[in-house]
């Protein structure tokens, strides 16, 4: 299972919010550069990079963050937030970005996420499903939609999709546990490689994902509030391989 730490960005610097509320915002480091080499020495190799300023105005906006991640460090880097157009998909792809992940798009404008997957195939381009009692949540996470998690995640399966992220809202920065049942349901429905986000609160749950299926794993405040240490994470990673 791929160990994937999250950066979140406001206006250039790493910060955290809890349930997608921007009002709990909280600034880790205003050095996201900073952030991305301490992970790197660590043994890690992804990053899951997100413009949280791009999902609140609809197009993407800290572009210039992915690309001097990209330039000086070798992470690979899924990038996520604002991304609603054509141009905005090139700009992060010009950037470095190895993979994008389209959400409140996937929701909004299927036939522009569709021909994503065709145009670039479904290696690159991650289906973001974020979640509210198994409905889908769009816009950063302020609006809910009438989609069901389910028929979300089926319909992209055959339209060729391979990769997604699931984010159980109630748990993102909760520090309370990810949603197992949720991931064990959807493993066990759908073929799509899962990467699991929200919640993860101690590394003790990080081979219980891996047990499940899940793909890959997004690691966000457990490592900001020091419940995971990065030495930690190098430990699993080197006993994973």
């Amino acid at each position: 299972m791929r160990i994937i730490p999250a950066i979140d960005i406001i206006e250039g610097k790493c910060v955290r919010l809890t349930k997608g509320d921007y009002s709990t915002q909280k600034t880790y480091n205003e050095n996201p550069l900073e952030v991305a080499k301490a992970f790197e020495a660590h043994g890690i190799q992804y990053l899951h990079l997100v413009d949280l300023d791009g999902a609140k105005s609809k197009h993407i906006v800290n572009y210039k963050v992915l690309e001097t991640l990209v330039g000086k460090t070798q992470l690979k880097i899924d990038f996520g937030g604002g991304l609603k157009s054509d141009e905005d998909l090139r700009i992060a792809f010009e950037c470095g970005a190895q993979q994008i992940t389209g959400g409140s798009i996937a929701v909004k404008q299927p036939q522009v996420f569709n021909q994503w997957l065709k145009d670039y195939g479904p290696d690159k381009i991650i289906l973001g499903a974020d979640v509210k009692d198994e409905w889908i949540a769009t816009n950063g996470w302020t609006e809910t939609s009438s989609l069901s998690l389910f028929d979300f995640l089926e319909g992209y399966q055959a339209q060729g999709a391979k990769y997604t992220i699931c984010t159980d809202i109630s748990k993102d920065g909760m520090l309370m546990g990810p949603a197992f049942e949720l991931y064990q349901k959807i493993l066990a429905q759908t073929d799509l490689k899962l990467i699991a986000s929200g919640g993860i609160s101690s590394i003790e749950e990080l081979p219980q994902l891996a047990a499940l299926g899940c793909e890959g794993s997004i690691l966000g405040k457990a490592i900001y509030e020091n419940r995971i240490s990065l030495k930690a994470l190098e430990h699993f990673i080197i006993n994973s391989n």
